[in-house]
């Protein structure tokens, strides 16, 4: 039996969903010249500014109508995406729902965010991404509460959280998460005006995170990309673009931590 994926329809007044089907075997998702890397455990990472169009979107129309209905959105001016595999125990050919249910509940706690480390370029060396990272229970009031868990992952589930990082300082965030049967999706959203120093450079909502996990017969296929439409001032693009790289590879270190303690490593 073929899986179900959720199919993403971004509008301007939010997000709903409709079943749809795939195929998810890993050849059928992704150029066969990539796999050979992603199969040594490398991670492939582009970063894309005027056109800010997706190139490593797995081949299923219905991410790619999510990353399409994220650019008519708001006309990002910066894209980074990734493309990672994360390879199973031997011998596994899908997940159970005991470790689904375990994966999706990892990547809800997003308090594990606090202390994640990357690697800048400018300072050449290890720094500490987030410096504060918790659930709230509204934009408005902002009280801090404990990562959510559930025995069963949801068809869908927004959560907000307060998130202060090196880069774009303490700002509030909407996370919304999806599941079917063979897939985990998250979508961000900037709540607040993301700034550089003293500088806007990303407005209100026109910041979206989207991470997929699909399962792929022995390995999890995870595909994320950040959009981002940046204030038109020099070197904005620039520094933004190699904020959201760092992004990126941290993000994907902290998965795979989350992924291993999910499949019992």
């Amino acid at each position: 039996m073929k899986p179900v994926f959720l199919r993403v329809y971004i509008a301007l007044t939010g997000v709903f969903l409709v079943p749809s089907v795939f195929s998810d075997t890993l050849d059928t998702l992704i150029d066969p010249s990539w796999k050979a890397a992603l199969l040594a455990g490398e991670a492939i990472t582009r970063l894309a500014k005027n056109p800010a169009v997706p190139e490593l979107s797995p081949r299923d129309a219905q991410i790619q109508q999510l990353t399409s209905g994220v650019i008519k959105e708001i006309n990002p001016t910066i894209l980074t995406e990734s493309l990672y595999l994360y390879e199973k125990l031997s011998g596994a050919v899908s997940w159970t729902q005991a470790e689904k249910t375990a994966l999706y509940n990892n990547i809800l706690a997003l308090s594990t965010l606090k202390g994640l480390q990357y690697y800048s370029v400018s300072h050449k060396g290890m720094r500490t991404f987030f410096e504060i990272s918790q659930i709230i229970d509204d934009p408005s009031t902002q009280n801090p509460v404990d990562d959510p868990r559930r025995s069963v992952p949801p068809f869908s589930l927004t959560v907000y959280a307060r998130q202060k990082d090196l880069t774009f300082g303490d700002n509030i965030y909407q996370y919304d998460y999806f599941a079917s049967e063979n897939t985990l999706a998250l979508i961000q959203r900037n709540l607040t005006v993301m700034s550089v120093g003293i500088v806007p450079v990303v407005s209100k909502n026109m910041l979206r995170s989207v991470v997929v996990v699909i399962d792929a017969e022995e390995c999890l296929l995870i595909y994320s990309a950040s959009f981002a439409k940046t204030l038109s001032l020099p070197g904005v693009k620039n520094r933004v673009g190699q904020s959201f790289a760092n992004r990126a590879e941290a993000i994907l270190g902290w998965f795979a931590k989350q992924a291993d303690k999910a499949f019992g490593r």
